[in-house]
């Protein structure tokens, strides 16, 4: 990965923080909005998107094109941009826009940056409680309301006691729904719906495993450099990295994701 030294990696941080202040910003006055509407992106299916998801990832935009405009974008809602520095911030303005929409919070401010080889920073951010999860580049740490703590995945062994989360009940393929079950049958508990917050709550060591399908590169960097600076393991189904998406299992520690990985095969 990209050397970075550490009076770089304050600025760095610097300016993610200031993206999640100007995302929380943007996206505030929208939640629970009676007036709120969403529109849909997908054609036979559904996938929302607000005025608050653009609005929020137009205000990062504008802070990294005055500090980093050297570095690209890869963004949910407003695409690509190319850059020469050979890092990426990938931006996803709101994940979980059906919770948004829906009044529960559980949706974040996903920033992460990174290189060709993967994410070397991560933030998740939930602008409704306050609290900011950071991962990387010598940061693994939690902020709320005058609170903070550093961030360290739970040490729980064996699948019979590790408590699972997943966005979707009917995760991916009928045949990655099968191989989730196999999981499911051996957990103590498994829940649905909680989007990037599951993921931070993985990281702070409250859950122990969290298994997805279908998921995009904006959705999963930064969750994967948050975890793994808490001392999880991030990878797809195979083990392999998985910082462009696709299928994800994240795990509190090595024994779990082996467990959970050999299930996932049969």
């Amino acid at each position: 990965m990209t050397s970075i030294r550490e009076q770089d990696a304050s600025a760095l941080w610097r300016i993610a923080e200031r993206m999640a202040d100007a995302a929380r910003a943007a996206i505030l006055p929208h939640f629970r909005s009676p007036t709120l509407s969403a529109d849909n992106k997908l054609a036979g299916g559904f996938d929302p998107v607000t005025v608050a998801d653009r609005a929020a990832e137009k205000a990062m935009r504008e802070i990294l094109a005055r500090e980093r405009p050297e570095d690209a974008i890869l963004g949910e809602e407003l695409g690509s941009a190319p850059g020469t520095s050979g890092l990426t911030w990938v931006l996803d303005p709101i994940d979980g826009t059906r919770a948004f929409i829906s009044g529960t919070p559980t949706w974040g401010v996903l920033i992460a940056l990174s290189d060709k080889d993967g994410p070397l920073l991560g933030l998740i951010d939930q602008p409704y409680t306050g609290e900011r999860f950071m991962g990387g580049l010598g940061r693994a740490g939690w902020t709320g309301p005058g609170r903070k703590a550093p961030l360290g995945t739970r040490k729980t062994s064996g699948l019979a006691n590790a408590i699972l989360f997943s966005t979707f009940p009917e995760i991916g393929t009928p045949q990655d729904r099968t191989a989730f079950e196999r999981v499911m049958s051996e957990v103590q508990l498994t829940r649905f719906g909680c989007d990037c917050y599951a993921y931070a709550l993985l990281a702070a060591g409250h859950i122990d495993l969290v298994i997805e399908a279908g998921l995009n590169a904006y959705d999963v960097q930064a969750p994967i450099a948050v975890i793994e600076a808490a001392g999880g393991i991030v990878t797809d189904w195979d083990g392999n990295p998985a910082h462009l998406g696709g299928r994800v299992l994240a795990a509190a520690n090595e024994d779990l994701h082996a467990a959970a990985m050999a299930h996932l095969n049969g």
